[in-house]
């Protein structure tokens, strides 16, 4: 076992059950919550991995179920992974969910050289993320008799 390969079984080591899916660089994992679908990407999203990693987290938006692309941990990000949050921001609304995505550092940088910090949704953190969804649910839940009373 390569150093780099042992540092990547430590890393993912606590993640049991949550195969992790590697694309040239990128370390991909996906977590089936109660609250919502989360993808997460590690690594690089360049050139030589968009494509792939773009196809892996559109397979994951389903229908009636909030999405979170979480990005915390992405090293390197490329202005063509802005694709990926284009893609992903299309297919979200296709479905018609909400989602919400996690921007490390390189990510934002990228945000802000493409004016784009407000077209998608961010969060600082997963559990941010799924406290807005929780909490759009609970407002929900909360107009639905309201609604019922009108009809």
């Amino acid at each position: 076992m390569t150093s780099a390969s042992a540092h990547q079984a430590r890393r993912f080591a606590h993640r049991y059950g949550n195969p992790v899916t590697e694309y040239d660089g990128a370390e991909l994992r996906v977590q089936c919550r109660q609250l919502a679908t989360v993808v997460t990407i590690s690594g690089r999203i360049d050139e030589k991995n968009i494509e792939r990693v773009r196809q892996y987290a559109k397979r994951y938006v389903l229908a009636e179920k909030p999405f979170v692309l979480d990005l915390n941990e992405v090293t390197f990000f490329t202005s063509q992974g802005m694709s990926l949050l284009h893609c992903v921001d299309e297919t979200c609304s296709t479905v018609g969910v909400e989602w919400c995505l996690i921007p490390s550092q390189s990510v934002r940088g990228m945000l802000r050289a493409f004016d784009g910090e407000s077209a998608f949704p961010t969060a600082d953190s997963t559990p941010d993320a799924l406290n807005r969804f929780l909490e759009t649910i609970h407002e929900r839940r909360r107009l639905l008799p309201l609604l019922t009373k009108i009809a």
